[in-house]
């Protein structure tokens, strides 16, 4: 019998996503064949240490942390000092998509649509009035460098904007004020590292009393109602399965990604943000557009270490 791959499974972390990364180790470990994979579980919150002392004894990681300190080339760059293989985005490119602002920059420079926007800096003075004169109401209020839609939320009155600034302070410095763009949320999928291919669409439809696909949304089980494949024109379809490669590619991203957009009533198709680490519960978005593409969950885990062992770097 073949040797099994000695795998290290990091998840938890300090961010405030934690709990989500948990879960999906929990998904993750119940869906990794024993007789293939010898795994290891590590909490960079508390492990660190742990995980350079195991480096001779590790094949593979698998990172499954979300946010600061996961998520923005921080463990990547750790896991690169130590030689460890991992899946997914190098340093380079984790940090450009886990900064909303420069993301946007590479879509633009790269020709792909996305929302008009403006930074807000913690101390700055803030201007309601220009911010609205320039952007138009309603207004998306995000951190920069959080994921999950944490501190997010949409303004529809211009009183309303330095609470909702204030709000999103909470977790970090620096603020993002993006134009609304309304119609249909949709996220595209992308999977491999020299040759990626995108996944068949996911549309997402909050539930009531949702106003967004906010942290409740994604998380409350019932919350949202999800529909793989997104039922859009062909044309329309396409399209944003090119826009998710190119987005991909822009951000020098590998092993896998999920953009989001939205998609206006016009057909117009706008990159919101990217996910180099997407959630991995079995029923988590990018899983369920592996299994329309005829990835189950078990496979998906074996193809993305398969990447993660083709030998990368950021």
């Amino acid at each position: 019998m073949a040797e099994r791959i000695r795998l290290a499974l990091i998840a938890g972390g300090r961010s405030g996503e934690r709990e989500v990364s948990l879960a999906g180790a929990e998904g993750v470990m119940k869906n990794l064949d024993p007789a293939r994979y010898a795994t290891k579980r590590y909490d960079p919150d508390v492990d660190l240490a742990r995980i350079a002392a195991d480096r001779e004894k590790i094949d593979a990681a698998f990172i499954l942390l979300h946010g600061p300190f996961g998520e923005d080339g921080t463990m990547q760059g750790f896991l690169d000092m130590l030689e460890i293989p991992y899946q997914g985005a190098g340093v380079l490119g984790s940090a450009m998509a886990m900064d909303k602002e420069i993301a946007k920059t590479v879509y633009r420079a790269a020709g792909l649509a996305t929302p008009e926007w403006m930074m807000v800096g913690r101390g700055e003075d803030l201007d309601p009035g220009e911010i609205v004169g320039r952007l138009g109401l309603p207004l998306v209020i995000k951190p920069v460098g959080q994921g999950s839609s944490l501190g997010m939320s949409i303004v529809k009155e211009e009183d309303l904007l330095p609470a909702a600034v204030e709000q999103a302070f909470v977790h970090g410095d620096r603020v993002m004020v993006e134009a609304f763009v309304p119609g249909r949320e949709i996220t595209v999928g992308v999977l491999g590292n020299d040759k990626p291919e995108a996944l068949p669409l996911v549309e997402i439809i909050p539930g009531e009393g949702f106003e967004f696909f906010d942290y409740q949304a994604k998380y409350t089980p019932g919350a949202s109602r999800e529909v793989c494949p997104a039922e859009i024109a062909p044309e329309i379809s396409d399209r944003a399965q090119e826009m998710g490669i190119c987005a991909h590619r822009a951000l020098k991203l590998k092993g896998y990604s999920r953009t989001d957009m939205m998609v206006t009533g016009a057909g117009e198709i706008f990159v919101i943000e990217t996910n180099t680490i997407p959630g991995m519960t079995p029923t988590s978005l990018f899983p369920q557009a592996a299994a329309a593409a005829g990835l189950d969950f078990p496979a998906l885990i074996d193809r993305l270490v398969e990447l993660a062992l083709e030998g990368r770097r950021a």
